[in-house]
C-alpha cells in the first residue's frame, strides 16, 4: 500500500495503481476521453491530466502510476486551463453539426464538453483535407470526426491482431487509417470492433435503415425479418434498461408494430446449423479415423474440388462468424480447408425463406425482402458475397445491427418500454435453448456437443444442466476434452477416444489456434471461432459502451435463455425435423447442399 493525498482527501492504495485508478476506487471523477480501462491507456489525448506537487508538468493521470506521499489535485486552476484548451483545440478541426450525427446524444465528446463546462470555441482548424471512406459495405470512416484517440488503433492491433488501422504521416497532418487504400481493398475482417470502441462517429457501421424503409413502404414487397440470439440479451440498452437484460418478447412485438410481415428468429437455422455442421464433422470424424476416402455426401465432393484436391480434414473450425471468415481468407488461405462448409445461420434462414417458405406460402421469391437483424457489422459484408447466391437471389437482402435497429424503433414511433410481449411467426420461430447460446463464446461449440455426443452415445452429455463448463467463459482460448465410452455400435471404432476441443473468441486468439494448426502442432478435433472477444454478445453492431462487466451481464442473459425452455437440444426442434421432413430430406443431403452450404475465397493480405 501507499500513502497518497488526492484533493485534500489522505488515503492508502494499493501499489502499482495509477492517479486515475486511486481517484475512481475514491469516487473522485477525473475527466478522462481516450482511457479504456484493461484496453487502451496510452495517456494520448491528455484530457486527464492533473496537477502533482513537485512535477514539473502537468501529468496524465490514465498513465501515472503512484508512489509514496504524492499529493495531487486534479481540480488546479492549470489543470483545468489545460482540460479546456485540450478539448477546444480537440473540436477546432471537428464538425459541429451534433444534431444530424448518429452519436448524437450517445457521443463521448459531447459528455466530456457537458462536464469540463465548455462555452466557447476559440480555435478554427483546417478542414479542407477531410473526407469519408464509405468504400466497405459494413464500416463508413469519417475523418473529419476523427480526434485520434487511437482507440481503434489498439483494438485493431492488441485486441484483434488485425493491424489495419494505424496512425498515418505526423504532426498536424496525422491520420488514423488503413495508410493510402480505401477500407473495402484492405485486409480488413470488418468485424467493427473499432466502432464499438470509437467516441465520435469517426466510425459507424453502414447505416441499411433507408433501405429497409424503402422495402416497407414498397406495397409489391413482402418483408420478411430473423434477429440472432445476441440481440434480444443488448437491445434493451438502446431503450435504457440494464444490459443484459432479455427483451425477446418486446423485439418481436416492436418488429410487428414497425410493418414487417413476418417476424423469424435466427435461433431456428442455428438449431440447423448444428443438424448439419454436426453431421459434417462426423463425415469428418470417419474419415479421419478410419484413414481412407469415403464415399463423400456432394456437398463435400465440390468443396474437395474446390480446395483443390484436398480432403476436408481436421481439425473441423466452425464458420458462423464472417468476420472471422474473411480474416482466415486474407491471413491463413492454405488453412481454408479446415472451415466447416456451413453458411451462417442468418444466410441459411434467407435461403430457407426464398425456397421453402415462399413455396410453402405460394409466394414469388423475387417478390421478397429479408432482413437480419444482427450483432455484427461483418454481416453487411457477408450477405454482398456471391456464394450468398440461390436461384439468382440474395440469400438476404439488407443486415441491420443492434444500433440500427434500435434508430428503426425510434423513428417508428414505437414506444417499447410499453409493449406486450409477442412471439416469432412459424415455422422457421421455434427454436431450442442451444440456438440461444450461439451468441456468446463457446456456444456454438456446447450446442454441437450437445448433440454430437448423444448422437454417438445415445446418452446426453455429462456436465451440470448441460453445460459444458470448461468452455464457459471470456477467457480467449478455452478448451475441453470429451472421453468416448461406450459408443453406439456404429460409432464404437470411437470407444476410449478422447475427442479435444477449443474456443476463441477475437481473431488475435484465432491466430494462435491457427498458427498450431500450421506447424503440425494442433491436438484438437473440433475449434470453435468467433471474430469478436466474447462473442456475439459483443460484436461491432452492439450497444456501446462494451467492457467484462456488460459481457457477463449479456452472458448471463444468453444462458438465462437457454435454461428456460424445455427443448435445450438442437436435434430435438420439431420444426427442424420437419423442414428435413418436407423440403431438405437429410442432414448434408442435395437441397442442403444447395441451400444451406458454401466454399470460401482465397484473398491477398494487403
Amino acid at each position: 500500500m501507499v500513502n497518497i493525498t488526492i484533493n485534500n482527501k489522505k488515503m492508502s492504495v494499493e501499489e502499482g495503481l495509477t492517479i486515475l485508478e486511486a481517484a475512481k476506487k475514491h469516487n473522485i471523477l477525473i475527466p478522462n476521453f481516450c482511457y479504456m480501462e484493461g484496453v487502451h491507456e496510452l495517456g494520448a489525448c491528455r484530457i486527464c491530466v492533473v496537477e502533482v506537487e513537485g512535477a514539473k508538468t502537468l501529468m496524465a493521470s490514465c498513465v501515472t502510476t503512484l508512489k509514496e506521499g504524492m499529493v495531487v489535485h486534479t481540480n488546479s486552476a492549470r489543470a483545468r486551463k489545460a482540460r479546456k484548451v485540450l478539448y477546444e483545440l480537440m473540436l477546432s478541426d471537428h464538425p459541429k453539426e451534433c444534431l444530424g450525427c448518429a452519436r448524437n446524444q450517445q457521443c463521448e465528446l459531447q459528455k466530456l464538453g457537458e462536464m469540463i463546462q465548455i462555452k466557447d470555441f476559440r480555435f478554427e482548424g483546417d478542414k479542407s483535407k477531410h473526407f469519408i471512406d464509405d468504400t466497405s459495405p459494413s464500416i463508413v470512416r469519417d475523418t473529419a470526426k476523427c480526434i485520434l484517440c487511437r482507440r481503434c488503433v489498439t483494438v485493431c492491433n492488441e485486441i484483434q491482431g488485425v493491424g489495419v488501422l494505424n496512425p498515418q504521416k505526423r504532426g498536424f497532418e496525422t491520420e488514423i487509417g488503413p495508410g493510402d487504400l480505401p477500407l473495402d481493398s484492405a485486409s480488413c475482417a470488418f468485424c467493427g470492433q473499432c466502432t464499438t470502441v470509437c467516441p465520435v462517429a469517426a466510425l459507424n457501421e453502414k447505416d441499411s435503415t433507408k433501405a429497409v424503409w424503402d422495402a416497407l413502404l414498397d406495397p409489391s414487397k413482402v418483408v420478411l425479418v430473423q434477429t440472432a440470439p445476441a440481440i434480444r440479451a443488448a437491445l434493451g440498452e438502446e431503450f435504457g434498461y440494464e444490459p443484459g437484460t432479455l427483451v425477446t418478447g418486446k423485439m418481436a412485438s416492436a418488429l410487428k408494430e414497425i410493418g414487417f410481415d413476418y417476424v423469424f428468429d435466427t435461433n431456428f437455422t442455428a438449431d440447423l446449423t448444428i443438424m448439419e455442421e454436426g453431421s459434417e464433422f462426423l463425415e469428418r470424424v470417419k474419415s479421419f479415423f478410419y484413414k481412407k476416402n469415403l464415399l463423400l455426401p456432394e456437398f463435400l465432393k465440390k468443396v474437395k474440388i474446390h480446395y483443390e484436391g484436398k480432403h476436408p480434414t481436421l481439425p473441423m473450425i466452425t464458420s458462423c462468424s464472417p468476420g472471422w471468415i474473411k480474416y482466415v481468407e486474407h491471413y491463413y488461405p492454405d488453412l481454408l480447408v479446415h472451415l466447416s462448409t456451413c453458411k451462417s445461420p442468418h444466410m441459411m434462414l434467407g435461403a430457407l425463406c426464398k425456397s421453402y417458405f415462399a413455396e410453402r406460402q405460394g409466394i414469388d421469391p423475387k417478390d421478397m425482402f429479408v432482413v437480419s437483424i444482427m450483432p455484427c457489422t461483418a454481416k453487411k459484408f457477408e450477405i454482398t458475397r456471391p456464394e450468398m447466391i440461390n436461384d439468382e437471389l440474395p440469400n438476404v437482402d439488407a443486415v441491420l445491427t443492434t444500433r440500427e435497429l434500435a434508430r428503426l424503433i425510434k423513428d417508428a414511433g414505437v414506444d417499447f418500454k410499453n409493449l406486450a410481449d409477442g412471439q416469432f411467426d412459424n415455422p422457421l420461430g421455434l427454436s431450442s435453448g442451444a440456438a440461444d447460446i450461439f451468441g456468446t463464446t463457446g456456444g456454438v461449440m456446447e450446442a454441437a456437443i450437445r448433440t454430437v455426443y448423444e448422437i454417438i452415445t445415445g446418452r446426453e452429455i455429462p456436465f451440470d444442466n448441460l453445460h459444458v463448463t470448461p468452455i464457459v467463459g471470456l477467457e480467449t482460448v478455452k478448451t475441453a476434452d470429451l472421453l468416448i465410452e461406450d459408443a453406439k455400435k456404429e460409432w464404437d471404432f470411437l470407444n476410449g477416444v478422447t475427442v479435444k476441443v477449443a474456443v476463441t473468441s477475437g481473431l488475435k486468439g484465432a491466430a494462435k489456434l491457427l498458427e498450431e494448426i500450421k506447424q503440425g502442432k494442433s491436438e484438437y478435433h473440433f475449434i470453435e471461432v468467433m471474430g469478436c472477444p466474447g462473442g456475439c454478445i459483443s460484436g461491432g453492431g452492439q450497444p456501446r459502451p462494451v467492457d467484462n462487466e456488460i459481457r457477463q451481464k449479456r452472458v448471463a442473459a444468453i444462458y438465462q435463455e437457454d435454461e428456460g425452455k424445455t427443448l435445450r437440444k438442437s436435434h430435438e426442434n420439431p420444426d427442424v425435423a420437419k423442414l428435413y421432413e418436407e423440403f431438405l430430406e437429410k442432414p448434408l443431403g442435395h437441397k442442403s447442399h444447395e441451400y444451406l452450404h458454401t466454399y470460401y475465397t482465397k484473398r491477398k493480405k494487403y
